[in-house]
C-alpha cells in the first residue's frame, strides 16, 4: 500500500461495574498514528504523554503492526511511523487497547487490508487477553463481547439518547498487573448469580435506554470492592455519587480513574463539585472532564 495515512483509535473504560473483562464504552481521547511507507522504518513517538517510550522496533504500537503481518502471513513493509496520544497512560481508559488496536488497524492497512474487522478484533483480543477495552476501540459506541477457543464475538450498541460519561482522572498511576493482583482466586456461587445478574441487566438497560436502572445494575462485587483500597474515594463515590446526579458509577477498567454516567439535559455542576470534593478529602489531585460516548471507533485517513 503506497502513500501516508493516519489513524485514531479512542480511549475505552471496561467493565462499567459487573460486565468484568466483557463489557466497555468508547470515550473521545485519542491514540494517533502518521505511518509513511519508506526504505526503513522509523518508530518516532511524539509528545509528552509518551516520553520515555522506546524509540525503535520494540515500541508497543511497532508490534502491534507486526501483529497484523503475522496474522496475515505477509512481510511488513518498512514505514515512518509517528505516535501521539492524548490518552492518559496506566488511568484505566485503555491506553494499552488504543495503542494495540491502532498499531493492528495501521499495519493491516500497510499490507492492504487483508484482514477484515472482525480478525483484527479478534487479534487484539487474544494480544490483551480479554476483548472489553479492544472492542469499543475498534467499533466505537458500548461494546459487549466474549473470547473464546472459536473468536471473539461481541455485539455493538449506539448509545442511548441524552447518555454521557463524566471521568475523575487521579494524578496517580495504577497498572492493571497490580489491579488484578488483589482479585480473589474464587468466587461464591452467590457473587457469581450477583455479577451474572447484573451484567445482564445493565447490557438491557443501555440496549433500550434504560437510564432509570444503570445505579441497580452497575453493581459490582467480582472487582471493584477488592480494587477500592488502591482508589482513595472509590468507595464513597460508588455509594453516593447518584446523590449529586450520576446515573451510576464504576471504576474505569482497572483504575484509578473512575467513571459517572450523567443525563445529558441536566448540569453536571453538582457532580463535578462532589468528586472533586472527595479528591480534595483523600488528597489527591486530578481531573473531572465529561465526555460523550465515542461512536466512530477507530478511523482511518488517507492522504
Amino acid at each position: 500500500m503506497t502513500g501516508s495515512f493516519t489513524v485514531r483509535a479512542p480511549a475505552s473504560s471496561a467493565n462499567l461495574g459487573p460486565g468484568f473483562d466483557s463489557l466497555g464504552l468508547s470515550v473521545p481521547l485519542h491514540t494517533t498514528l502518521r505511518v509513511t511507507p519508506q526504505d526503513v522504518t522509523e518508530v518516532v513517538p511524539l509528545g509528552p504523554e509518551l516520553e520515555g517510550t522506546p524509540a525503535d522496533e520494540s515500541n508497543y504500537v511497532y508490534r502491534a503492526m507486526l501483529l497484523a503481518a503475522r496474522r496475515a502471513g505477509q512481510p511488513l513493509p518498512p514505514a515512518r511511523v509517528e505516535i501521539w496520544t492524548d490518552v492518559p497512560l496506566a488511568r484505566g481508559l485503555g491506553s494499552s487497547a488504543a495503542a494495540l488496536v491502532a498499531g493492528i488497524v495501521a499495519g493491516n492497512e500497510l499490507l492492504g487490508r487483508p484482514l477484515t474487522d472482525e480478525v483484527v478484533l479478534d487479534v487484539a483480543a487474544r494480544e490483551e487477553g480479554h476483548p472489553d477495552n479492544v472492542a469499543p476501540a475498534l467499533f466505537g459506541g458500548i461494546v459487549v463481547a466474549t473470547l473464546d477457543k472459536l473468536g471473539t464475538h461481541y455485539v455493538r450498541l449506539d448509545p442511548p439518547a441524552n447518555l454521557g460519561v463524566t471521568v475523575l482522572v487521579p494524578d496517580f498511576e495504577l497498572s492493571t498487573s497490580k489491579a488484578r493482583a488483589v482479585l480473589p482466586r474464587e468466587y461464591s456461587r452467590a457473587d457469581a448469580v450477583h455479577a451474572l445478574s447484573h451484567a445482564a441487566l445493565l447490557a438491557a438497560a443501555l440496549a433500550q435506554g434504560r437510564l432509570d436502572l444503570l445505579r441497580h445494575a452497575m453493581q459490582d462485587y467480582i472487582h471493584q470492592v477488592w480494587r477500592a483500597p488502591l482508589v482513595p474515594g472509590l468507595s464513597d463515590i460508588l455509594e453516593s455519587a447518584h446523590e449529586y446526579g450520576a446515573l451510576g458509577a464504576a471504576l474505569s477498567g482497572a483504575g484509578p480513574t473512575v467513571l459517572c454516567f450523567h443525563d445529558t439535559r441536566g448540569s453536571t455542576a453538582p457532580l463535578h463539585a462532589y468528586l472533586n470534593g472527595v479528591m480534595a478529602r483523600n488528597g489527591l489531585t486530578g481531573r473531572v472532564m465529561d465526555f460523550g460516548i465515542d461512536t466512530r471507533g477507530t478511523v482511518v485517513e488517507r492522504d
